[in-house]
């Protein structure tokens, strides 16, 4: 009878033990280098809803108000706490530094993308402000000289183009016109993702063939793109697997979303990407 209940106390804790590490394994953080977090601000928990769910890009709009950097979508939904720095750079200098103070180098590298809705010059005036309390975890560009770091600052929007093309020092990259990839070679260091509003490129919404000379452009600019070094966007794409899934068969490098999870599933769901090009 002792016997007996020692094994199966044994059993019980080999069982507890067992899907305590299941658990573990399970909650663990899987990146997803493909999926970019549009519009994150509007999410529950802005910043950590898209880094639980694996994002390693993530878009804020900023707004320049009264010498502060609003984070929101429109002016009419502005409030006063919600700062580039109250919900993205200080959590992310929290997560990317240990109680020392110190860069945790063995985490991923996390992209922001800012895109600026007012004046790009001032705008970016006042963010570069900031940025001097974070240049332990920001990418860095030195004289033309690239250093990646943990976290990669890229402005899109309202960038102040030739201003940034001026600078020798700075901690920020740009988000480049897909349309125009070739005309970015004065200065390709400065630019890390070219992008375009879908509809700008295809009609074609996931149902039916594609026409082909839609396909044969994307597949152009983003071929150009890649030459050049940079990543390429299409925002406002419709939400569904079909349209995702061409977009990576064609090298589209970051897929657009509002919907975390539902693109978290395709990603764990098809992550090689299985060729479609005989069903489209």
């Amino acid at each position: 009878m002792k016997k007996i209940r020692l094994f199966t106390k044994r059993f019980l804790l080999f069982f507890i033990i067992a899907s305590l590490l299941s658990q573990h394994v399970s909650s663990q953080v899987v990146p997803l280098p493909y999926a970019y977090a549009h519009n994150d601000y509007w999410h529950k928990r802005p910043l950590f809803d898209a880094l639980d769910n694996g994002f390693t890009h993530i878009e804020a709009d900023v707004f320049l108000r009264h010498s502060r950097l609003l984070v929101a979508h429109w002016p009419p939904f502005l409030k006063r706490r919600h700062t580039i720095e109250g919900l993205y750079l200080r959590p992310l200098l929290k997560r990317l530094t240990n109680t020392n103070g110190q860069v945790q180098t063995s985490l991923d590298t996390i992209v922001l993308m800012i895109d600026i809705k007012s004046n790009g010059k001032k705008t970016y005036a006042a963010l570069r402000k900031v940025l001097n309390s974070y240049k332990a975890i920001l990418s860095t560009c030195e004289k033309g000289k690239v250093t990646i770091r943990n976290l990669t600052l890229v402005l899109t929007g309202h960038r102040p183009l030739q201003f940034l093309e001026s600078e020798d020092s700075r901690f920020v990259f740009a988000d480049a016109d897909l349309r125009k990839i070739n005309r970015n070679e004065d200065c390709p260091e400065l630019f890390t993702t070219a992008s375009c509003k879908y509809s700008n490129l295809l009609t074609w919404k996931g149902k039916g063939t594609i026409p082909e000379f839609e396909k044969e452009h994307l597949q152009e600019l983003v071929d150009k793109a890649h030459l050049s070094g940079t990543k390429v966007r299409l925002w406002g794409s419709p939400e569904n697997e079909t349209v995702w899934l061409f977009l990576r068969n064609c090298g589209v490098d970051l897929i657009n979303t509002d919907k975390l999870l539902a693109l978290k599933r395709f990603f764990i769901k098809k992550p090689d990407h299985t060729d479609l090009s005989n069903k489209l």
